[in-house]
């Protein structure tokens, strides 16, 4: 059975005005979770976070990690400096996920190509890096999951099979392969097959219209897509992500009632 949760990328305005309101909504609406995004403002508000999902009924399955790139970390950089503080920013944020008993989600960390230009040296990096990170999350039994972001925006690992190649490189259990619907959408010449071909191994679903905007406005068959996470026998969470041309009440309110009817065809 799969849990839909709904992602917040920007907390700022949502957080300054009422918080408690707006998780209402989504609980109101049928999902079970929240993903929100660990921005240096969300980080200053966990004790909030957690009370206000507590008095909503919601969860919070899960944390993104991008944010710490716009300050410069990276698993790619060459600087070994720039590396080791990467690696112990992620490590530190595998407490706020068993706080939470949520997982973390990996993708801008490993960097663009303007930070390292060849390929299988960054791979080297990522690895490496993500190796270190695995030690301390088998440790704390946390999972993380490295999501396949397109090329346009990340610069490494950008289709399923190459994340799910980075992660048996990594040999950990506590790293699992992911999907989301908008970058399968660019780099996959297959909506489904990718999906059968992570199985039970598939541990996060991101489903985004082709545009961004509310699910229906674009070309994903989000029809097919649940089927076939139906077919695997999936069961976590996959967090509806809207961000563009809607409103938040708008996202909230219409996509899991899209996405309802689409899996009942």
């Amino acid at each position: 059975m799969i849990h839909y949760s709904y992602m917040l990328i920007d907390e700022r305005e949502v957080f300054a005005n009422d918080l408690q309101g707006f998780l209402n909504l989504i609980k109101a609406s049928g999902y079970e979770g929240i993903e929100l995004n660990l921005t240096p403002g969300l980080l200053g508000q966990l004790d909030r976070v957690e009370s206000a999902t507590q008095t909503s009924g919601l969860t919070v399955p899960s944390f993104l990690t991008g944010a710490a790139y716009t300050e410069g970390l990276c698993f790619a950089s060459p600087d070994a400096d720039v590396r080791r503080r990467t690696v112990e920013r992620l490590i530190s944020y595998l407490d706020i996920a068993r706080r939470f008993d949520a997982i973390l989600v990996v993708g801008l960390l490993q960097g663009l190509r303007s930070d390292e230009a060849d390929t299988d040296t960054a791979n080297e990096r990522i690895a490496t890096c993500l190796r270190q990170v695995a030690t301390a999350a088998e440790d704390q039994a946390v999972e993380l999951v490295v999501e396949p972001v397109n090329h346009l925006q990340v610069g490494f690992n950008n289709s399923v099979g190459e994340v799910r190649q980075l992660i048996e490189r990594i040999g950990s259990p506590a790293f699992k392969p992911m999907v989301d619907t908008v970058h399968m959408n660019i780099e996959e010449t297959s909506m489904l097959q990718p999906i059968r071909d992570c199985g039970t191994n598939l541990r996060h679903v991101h489903l985004c219209e082709s545009n961004g905007g509310l699910l229906g406005s674009g070309n994903i068959d989000f029809g097919a897509v649940l089927h076939t996470l139906d077919e695997i026998g999936y069961n976590g969470f996959a967090s509806a992500k809207i961000y563009r041309n809607a409103t938040h009440e708008q996202a909230i309110t219409t996509s899991l009632e899209y996405l309802n009817q689409q899996r009942s065809n």
